[in-house]
């Protein structure tokens, strides 16, 4: 049976839309530790309200930063 995983696709719409770390980091108000967490899947959740800041400034939709998908390996 396999598990079930949400895949965070941060950095490819950071790339796409030209945005460093540091600079989504200062513009949403977190750290850049805090940032990085996300960035790589290591968080365990994210605020509502901070994701909504994130689609702000990257003028994005939650969708294309979030994306389920089933990992078989777990």
């Amino acid at each position: 049976m396999g598990g079930l995983m949400i895949k965070i696709n941060l950095d490819r719409v950071m790339l796409e839309r030209n945005i460093s770390s540091k600079e989504l980091a200062e513009k949403i108000d977190i750290t850049q530790a805090n940032l990085s967490i996300l960035k790589t899947g290591k968080a365990r959740g994210i605020r509502f309200a901070t994701l909504e800041k994130i689609c702000q400034t990257l003028n994005c939709q939650p969708g294309d930063i979030l994306e389920y998908e089933e990992n078989s390996d777990i």
